[in-house]
């Protein structure tokens, strides 16, 4: 099974949860929930899962638990499909 790390700049409280592009080497979700008790990081990895196609247990948050800035594993989907569907950051994350 493929599983690939990406890296994610989440934005909580934000007005609706999505997916907006790359922003500095890094792809950039925001996110309804406040980041209180793991909710943003979980509310991130359901908008991934969403946005990739993938069950919601294929991602999954391995660095970065507090921080806006994280590392996401992805399982199911390997660098060329996500940069397939996400298009492609101005260095290579994968």
């Amino acid at each position: 099974m493929d599983v690939t790390r990406i890296s994610v700049h989440v934005t909580p409280r934000s007005a609706r949860d999505e997916v907006a592009g790359w922003r500095e080497g890094e792809l950039s979700v925001r996110v309804t929930s406040a980041p209180e008790g793991g909710k943003a990081n979980a509310a991130a990895c359901r908008v991934l899962a969403g946005t990739l196609g993938v069950p919601n247990s294929s991602v999954r948050v391995v660095r970065g638990h507090s921080s806006r800035h994280k590392q996401i594993e992805v399982a199911g989907v390997n660098g060329e499909g996500l940069r397939e569907i996400l298009g492609k950051p101005n260095e290579s994350l994968f």
